[in-house]
């Protein structure tokens, strides 16, 4: 039997079912035995995650060359500018590569859930939501310091035709009919 589920994926929480060193994974919130995450968050990145046991999809959905968007919301450090963002929308260089281009967009502050521990206050702080269609280690991460705008929160909160919709950090629930066949049509 396949199994697909969302998870709001905490801050502080790893993306794995193990961790030796003591801290917080997916098995302290998912009770469903062999389903495995698609595609990663990093520690301190909180959202959007797609559980399942359908390797197929799951490596649809994580292969660059299928182009899959995600969604994310990030908090930086500063006030953005108009240039830098034009600058991430075109691709920047990190570690020798660029970045393939991605949608940019200065957002006022979202109506997200409060994280726990909350982000230490800064003055000033400006929002983005970017829309990647490739997922290297940390890149957005990388590509807000490369641009002189560090950031201080990052949560995903889509990825193709999902979306977080009501889901609070540590919840999840199984994907409907509708939106497994969303996900297997594109």
């Amino acid at each position: 039997m396949r199994h697909y589920l969302l998870f709001y994926k905490p801050y502080l929480v790893l993306t794995s079912f193990t961790d030796p060193a003591g801290r917080l994974t997916l098995a302290n919130f998912i009770p469903v035995p062999d389903v495995y995450p698609v595609g990663r968050l990093d520690y301190r990145s909180e959202g959007l995650l797609l559980l399942t046991n359908d390797g197929r999809l799951a490596h649809r959905l994580t292969d660059p060359n299928f182009e899959h968007p995600k969604t994310y919301l990030v908090q930086l450090e500063g006030c953005v500018t108009a240039e830098a963002a034009e600058r991430l929308s075109q691709g920047v260089l990190i570690q020798g590569r660029r970045t393939r281009p991605a949608e940019v967009a200065i957002i006022p502050p979202p109506d997200l859930p409060p994280r726990q521990p909350p982000v230490r206050p800064y003055h000033p702080t400006s929002w983005l939501r970017i829309v990647l269609r490739e997922g290297k280690k940390r890149q957005i991460r990388h590509m807000t310091a490369a641009v002189g705008f560090p950031t201080l929160r990052l949560v995903r909160v889509a990825i193709g035709p999902l979306h977080l919709g009501d889901l609070l950090p540590g919840q999840w629930r199984p994907l409907t009919p509708s939106e497994i066949a969303s996900l297997h049509a594109g």
